[in-house]
């Protein structure tokens, strides 16, 4: 819309206010009409007027444009059909899985503190997470049980403790490299040393106390113990403590059977527990190329365990019991409990003689 405009036929009356132009008169033009006024006043009234008129254009063209948006967008989208009301069975499968994502464990009573009694397998591998521990052999390869006999709980004769399942109370690694160095996996004070013959209990051995006492690594069929590994010495995590062998080793090839129990008080029983979950995170210790040396590296590879074996049909073990030595026996001689069993005491003794540890070394006729 445009201001108005004088006709030919009368082009001496103002376009505004329709007086006399005589004797001053001035012109608007404005696109492709013009207006003649008779003074500034009525020329500003005609600019306003024209800006009016073009923004009345404006809004008319936006709102059929987003008229035609939303007529568009009506019939692009996809239609949802009528509403689904959930059945039996849907309601059942979202309380099923409501519930378990919800398996954490809930949240303590106000002013309760402290770690969950007893430990759970979940709780000590969250635990034993939570310090920098290594691979008890070097890289650049990490090792992981290489076949189902080689993992915890695999089948082995003997009378072993129930968590052992089928008797395996530990895991087999390594075995490529005869005499290769067997490392601490952590800090600790050794707590016992086998050095002597013991064809029938696993050869040669280094047991080695953790976390005050909490926490035992145990290393079978060394082929050679240093001398400098005594009980009641301290090692650090990464300290050679022994080279791979066969000793003890009746029915299969060198290796390291390695083993962890925990003993969360003095008073409480010691158990095994599958240390592969974690063999599968430590770091290595791999060689630096074109040196002797070697360091401990974040940067390895993940292992991928196999998994602890199953509780086969047959296979009912008791649980561990605390035993006495004989009058006179030697830690790592076996005795006999009261139920005639043979049991090792090369599991844990103390100085007074007593021991309340395994009742079986997890690597008997291994």
């Amino acid at each position: 819309m445009t201001a108005a405009s004088n006709s030919v036929e009368d082009p001496d009356v103002c376009g505004i206010c329709s007086r006399s132009l005589l004797p001053t008169r001035y012109v608007y033009v404005h696109a492709t009409t013009y207006s003649v006024v008779c003074s500034r006043g009525c020329f500003r009234a005609a600019a306003r007027a024209a800006r009016r008129a073009l923004w009345a254009a404006r809004r008319r063209s936006a709102r059929r444009f987003f008229m035609g948006v939303v007529l568009a967008g009506g019939l692009l989208t996809a239609h949802q059909g009528p509403a689904h009301q959930p059945s039996r069975h849907d309601l059942r499968r979202g309380a099923m899985a409501a519930a378990a994502k919800d398996t954490g464990p809930a949240a303590p009573p106000p002013g309760w503190f402290g770690p969950e009694w007893p430990p759970t397998e979940t709780s000590l591998l969250a635990a034993l997470g939570h310090d920098i521990w290594v691979h008890p052999l070097a890289g650049p390869v990490r090792r992981m049980p290489r076949a189902d006999s080689r993992v915890f709980g695999a089948v082995r004769p003997g009378n072993r403790p129930v968590e052992c399942r089928n008797g395996h109370c530990g895991v087999d690694l390594g075995g490529e490299i005869w005499g290769e160095h067997i490392y601490a996996v952590h800090d600790g004070v050794v707590d016992f040393v086998q050095r002597g013959p013991n064809p029938d209990r696993g050869g040669s051995f280094v047991r080695i106390s953790h976390r005050d006492g909490t926490v035992f690594s145990w290393y079978f069929h060394v082929a050679a113990i240093p001398r400098n590994i005594e009980r009641g010495v301290r090692v650090k995590s990464g300290q050679l403590i022994g080279l791979l062998g066969d000793s003890g080793v009746k029915q299969s090839a060198p290796h390291l059977h390695f083993a962890i129990s925990v003993k969360q008080s003095k008073e409480g029983f010691e158990r095994y527990m599958d240390p592969e979950p974690l063999i599968a995170l430590w770091p290595l210790r791999v060689p630096i190329p074109g040196t002797d040396t070697g360091m401990v590296s974040l940067g390895a590879r993940v292992g991928v365990p196999l998994g602890s074996a199953l509780r086969g049909a047959g296979h009912s073990r008791p649980p561990a019991k605390p035993t006495r030595p004989r009058a006179g026996a030697k830690p790592g001689a076996a005795s006999t409990s009261s139920d005639g069993s043979e049991e090792n005491d090369a599991a844990e003794s103390s100085p007074e003689g007593e021991t309340e540890g395994p009742s079986t070394d997890p690597a008997s006729e291994d």
